[in-house]
């Protein structure tokens, strides 16, 4: 870990001197978007972040993304400066009172070490955590003065050897239960995979295609999907199950056997009570979260990993595809009253982008168009927060781009998210990272506006957020912007924007307003 992703403290500043010349600072304007750079960051390049907060006050402000990268299963270390260890008991200004309960129970670990020497043996300890399945992200509170202190050459050497430890998770089932597994896909009458967002962070996307193509079997994602974990142009692809307990089931009625893989089961919101499954359907659930599998309210599971799980069993099936025909995508009008659909700023913006696109989207109540318009079908190509909570987005694509570098970033972000973490914008133009932000504009929190129908709450305040120029806005952190309204201007933007390299480009697109559906 070499990138240090901050927004700095006087309690940080000992741990910073003398930086060394082969580590990367970036600097964020504010702790949750430093915590939402690091998340993107380890999700594009695959690797685990390392954060620096600001004792007490940066790891509150810091709290709602370390929320979202947990639910995200981002394996990041996340320290923070403490005051020096002679006044802690005194709780002098800026001392952390309780260092190790703040951050939970947000993270799988936190920790402050007892003893100067046990500062490097901690840090160790704490990636080892963070990339133990699932992933998350651990918390390392560090005294200032620990800084400073001189280790012995045995404890010197002892922090060496922490440091250097390798620790590889590869469980796979026994023959005998992929058989069982296989045999009990076999005997159904008619089973159906659904495929979540660990599928695409394990690395087992060409497993699953391979199992799906060997079984000829539909395929769903799981609802509320983080990233895409299966290839949305496939012609056994289904599109997103819907995110409540009646509902869902309805849209798996007629199937006995459901193959949930990486996905919990399921993340329910709006509550619709009802059946969890059809009346007669099992599950099974491949995952490598043993709490995940606990706490799923039906079905066995099978805790391993997933990529050599899947590829077991697939072994179990004849080679070759069976495949079925596509369904025929429904067009909605481009556009009403001058001002574009979301659907058609969608297509408009996916028309402009390269195919090796790494998106990043937080305009919530577009979710189904988005993904209707860019039919992404390539694997580590989709970033969306699983957390539920906002400011995600803008700070997750900067951070991305420093961690895919070589690939293009487009985030699609709604009016009201971007300001939810928009200091990200400086450290994009001040890093000069081609990020293409692309703001759709309706003025108001569409997807809350959804729920207050869903949850009867119709007139509700707040909802509506007029005023806004987010063109201004990012002008004023050094981003070239523009504001369009034609979807040919859009596309030639967009992949004007995507091909060069000199910094961040915003798009201010107003679209109509289009709620979601169950």
């Amino acid at each position: 870990m070499t990138t240090v992703f901050g927004n700095p403290g006087s309690t940080e500043l000992p741990m910073l001197k003398d930086f060394p010349e082969d580590f990367r600072y970036v600097l964020g304007l504010q702790e949750a978007v430093v915590v939402g750079m690091a998340d993107g960051f380890a999700l594009a390049s695959g690797t685990t972040a390392l954060v620096n907060l600001h004792t007490g006050p940066g790891t509150g402000n810091a709290m709602g993304a370390i929320l979202n990268a947990r639910a995200n299963r981002t394996p990041m270390v996340v320290t923070a400066g403490q005051q020096v260890r002679a006044m802690l008991t005194m709780e002098a200004l800026l001392s952390n009172p309780q260092a190790t309960l703040l951050p939970q129970p947000a993270v799988k670990w936190a920790y402050e070490p007892p003893r100067p020497a046990d500062v490097a043996p901690a840090l160790a300890r704490a990636a080892q955590i963070a990339e133990t399945p699932p992933h998350g992200p651990v918390f390392v509170s560090l005294p200032m003065d620990d800084m400073d202190a001189e280790l012995t050459a045995a404890e010197d050497r002892g922090a060496q050897v922490a440091a250097a430890r390798r620790v590889t998770h590869a469980a796979v089932p026994a023959p005998a239960v992929l058989a069982e597994l296989a045999g009990r896909i076999a005997a159904a009458r008619s089973a159906v995979l659904v495929v979540g967002d660990d599928v695409d962070a394990s690395g087992a996307w060409d497993a699953v295609v391979d199992l799906a193509d060997r079984t000829g079997l539909p395929v769903w994602a799981a609802p509320v999907s983080a990233r895409v974990s299966f290839p949305y142009d496939h012609p056994q692809f289904r599109g997103e199950l819907v995110p409540a307990i009646g509902p869902l089931s309805g849209q798996l009625a007629g199937h006995d056997l459901v193959v949930v893989i990486g996905a919990p089961v399921f993340r329910y919101y709006p509550y619709i009570p009802g059946a969890y499954l059809p009346e007669g359907t099992e599950l099974l659930l491949l995952t490598r979260d043993a709490e995940e599998a606990a706490r799923a309210p039906v079905g066995d599971a099978v805790v391993a990993d997933l990529a050599l799980t899947v590829r077991g069993l697939a072994e179990h099936f004849p080679a070759g595809s069976q495949v079925r025909e596509p369904h025929e995508q429904v067009r909605f009008p481009e556009e009403t009253e001058g001002v574009l659909t979301p659907l058609a700023a969608l297509s408009a913006v996916a028309q402009g982008a390269p195919e090796n696109t790494l998106w990043v989207n937080e305009s919530p109540s577009n979710v189904p168009r988005f993904h209707e318009a860019a039919r992404i079908s390539s694997p580590r190509s989709y970033l969306f927060s699983a957390g539920g909570g906002l400011g995600f987005g803008a700070a997750a694509a900067v951070g991305a781009q420093l961690g895919a570098p070589d690939r293009p970033v487009i985030a699609v972000i709604g009016d009201g998210s971007v300001h939810y973490a928009v200091q990200a914008l400086w450290t994009a133009a001040h890093y000069r990272l081609p990020v293409t932000f692309v703001v759709l504009s309706n003025a108001r929190y569409a997807i809350l506006q959804w729920f207050a129908r869903l949850e009867h709450a119709e007139g509700a305040p707040g909802l509506d957020i007029p005023g806004l120029d987010i063109t201004a806005i990012a002008a004023g952190y050094g981003l070239r912007t523009h504001r369009v309204q034609g979807s040919g201007e859009l596309t030639k933007l967009v992949r004007d924007s995507a091909a060069q390299q000199d910094g961040p480009v915003l798009i201010d697109v107003p679209v109509t307003t289009e709620l979601p559906s169950l």
